[in-house]
């Protein structure tokens, strides 16, 4: 639980006003002192994350936000970074105070209702003041559930723990998405999996990446049989099995020998487009996928990369990706790069997004991503369904998963009739 990755986290991120008490709630919830608290307003000036262990919730990540109404002179740019913070959250708690109510509270209940995240309150320092009516009403309306707090000594602050714990309970069952399983359920039980991964520059010393790892404790826990080998080994490696195995996946960057070397019988696919799925809307960017076949010269192509790792010699999203863009295009285009947080508020210059496979982001957020290039009208696709349409190879890997092969299919030729 302790090294859970963040992707796979609960997101709980706690907004309010300045000096209402956020950072005191979060050191009750945990029982110990993660954040600074101070009398002094604006003594958290930016987001603040502590990931931990929660229970009954199990692995969590905390999120304390700076006050909404800041008037200091970086005070805007701390309310961008809050409202920004909100996009991954699985549950917001509004921390306000007795009789404290207006348009920061009322913001955050409606930036929580367009992102349909639900909302858990509280009412801090309750020994200061009854409760309004107004806030009685808007929580009871606005929230899936809202406690008093107010803590003195040690049991106080133990009772204020239980209850919350309770209130982020309740608001679990529509907080965590339904996630499909990364592969388990392509294949039967039992079933024979090949994984080929190639171990480059880029991979990690001693460790393989996120994504291999996450193939390969799923195939185990749905009882599969896997086989794992480099790209050099693959086609002996093949020959060599029993049976033809129930799929196959590769690394985006050896799309094409997989596909040469695999059997036309055989199912495959990659990574990246197993991230697609299970993180957010395979669909959706299999349809976006499409638009990269209507590009022209200058097309405004932007490239989103939540990995902070800096770009190496051939970089898969710097160097690589652009380069066979550019060749299918057979011309110069206009490319921008976002990477770790980073996401532009505006999306509607761009012709195309084309998205990582999301591993550092929690699907909620990367549906909120997507989601928002919805909006601006801007088709949106992620980096394996992007080289396998730029190495000629999309239709084969797509054949796991029918739905988003008839989706690219419309997309890509709106007048053809696709097979069901």
């Amino acid at each position: 639980m302790n090294t859970a990755p963040k992707s796979l986290r609960l997101h709980i991120g706690f907004f309010g006003r300045t000096n209402v008490g956020k950072s005191s709630l979060m050191n009750y919830l945990v029982g110990q002192d993660l954040a600074i608290t101070s009398p002094i307003p604006g003594t958290t000036t930016d987001v603040v994350e502590k990931s931990m262990e929660l229970w009954p919730l199990g692995p969590v990540v905390l999120l304390d936000t700076a006050g909404l109404d800041d008037v200091s002179e970086l005070g805007e740019a701390r309310r961008r970074r809050t409202y920004a913070a909100m996009q991954r959250c699985d549950v917001v708690v509004l921390v306000c105070e007795p009789g404290q109510w207006g348009p920061p509270e009322e913001e955050v209940l409606a930036a929580a209702r367009a992102r349909r995240v639900p909302v858990v309150g509280v009412v801090n320092k309750s020994d200061l003041g009854p409760v309004s009516e107004i806030q009685k009403d808007s929580l009871a309306k606005s929230t899936v559930g809202w406690i008093t707090a107010c803590a003195v000594d040690a049991a106080q602050r133990e009772d204020i723990a239980r209850r919350f714990r309770r209130l982020l309970e309740q608001a679990l069952p529509d907080a965590v998405l339904a996630v499909p399983p990364l592969l388990g359920d392509l294949l039967p039980k039992g079933g024979w999996l090949v994984l080929i991964v190639p171990i480059d520059i880029s991979a990690p010393r001693g460790r393989l990446i996120l994504p291999q790892v996450q193939a390969i404790r799923d195939a185990l826990d749905h009882d599969l049989v896997v086989t794992v080998v480099k790209e050099c080994r693959y086609a002996e490696t093949l020959a060599s099995l029993p049976r033809p195995p129930d799929l196959v996946v590769c690394d985006s960057q050896v799309v094409d020998m997989m596909v040469r070397s695999t059997p036309a019988g055989i199912r495959c696919t990659t990574f990246s487009i197993l991230m697609a799925r299970a993180r957010g809307d395979l669909d959706e960017l299999a349809r976006g996928a499409a638009a990269l076949t209507r590009l022209r010269p200058q097309s405004r192509v932007l490239i989103a990369e939540t990995c902070s790792h800096h770009p190496l010699e051939d970089d898969i999203g710097r160097s690589k990706l652009p380069r066979w863009l550019r060749s299918m295009v057979g011309a110069e285009l206009c490319i921008e790069y976002m990477q770790g947080r980073d996401y532009p508020d505006d999306l509607s210059g761009y012709d195309v997004v084309v998205h990582c496979g999301s591993c550092m982001l929690t699907r909620r957020e990367t549906l909120t991503r997507i989601e928002r290039a919805r909006e601006a009208g801007v088709p949106i696709t992620n980096y394996g369904l992007a080289i396998s349409l730029a190495r000629g190879v999309l239709d084969r890997v797509l054949e796991p998963f029918p739905n988003a092969y008839r989706a690219f299919r419309a997309a890509a030729n709106p007048m053809a009739e696709v097979p069901l």
